[in-house]
């Protein structure tokens, strides 16, 4: 596994082939951690603990960990602190809605991604550390990721393809 820090222009390129994917497979990880799945998908290889196929993979994968939030035209729909069953109302909204953008914001960065439908997906952290997301793909047998370490851009390369 190799890490790199990388720039503004970097992360624009690296993200770029996400503008006009849909969202096409959404799930929630331990916790508030979320996860959505761009572009066309591929069955996972993994099975979970009874014997179910793992969540579909897309061409594109955003992982909020913690602490983020779906904005609307004027007001917060909900969040990783609503109440869990609210998720299942809200998450849906994302599902189909083409990618319009995906910028950074503040000095740390957090994640904006912008959608046709309106709708935005927000990260920011609440507690000490890294803002907690990262979008990762893959190409041949690497996974690619980009997400926030010591309060710098980096760019994971993983040849075990472990994602």
């Amino acid at each position: 596994m190799s890490r790199t820090v990388i720039s503004m222009q970097d992360f624009e390129t690296f993200v770029s082939p996400l503008i006009g994917l849909p969202v096409s497979h959404i799930w929630n990880g331990y916790g508030s951690a979320i996860f959505l799945e761009f572009g066309s998908l591929t069955p996972s290889t993994r099975r979970r603990k009874d014997g179910s196929p793992g969540n579909p993979k897309g061409e594109f994968t955003l992982m909020v960990e913690w602490s983020w939030r779906i904005e609307g035209k004027r007001r917060i729909w909900g969040g990783s602190w609503s109440e869990a069953e609210q998720w299942t109302k809200l998450l849906p909204r994302l599902k189909d809605a083409s990618v319009t953008s995906i910028s950074l914001i503040g000095r740390l960065q957090e994640i904006v991604v912008a959608l046709s439908n309106g709708l935005y997906l927000l990260s920011f952290m609440t507690a000490e550390g890294d803002p907690e997301w990262a979008i990762l793909t893959r190409r041949g047998d690497e996974t690619f990721s980009v997400s926030v370490k010591a309060g710098r851009l980096v760019q994971t390369i993983d040849p075990a393809n472990s994602r």
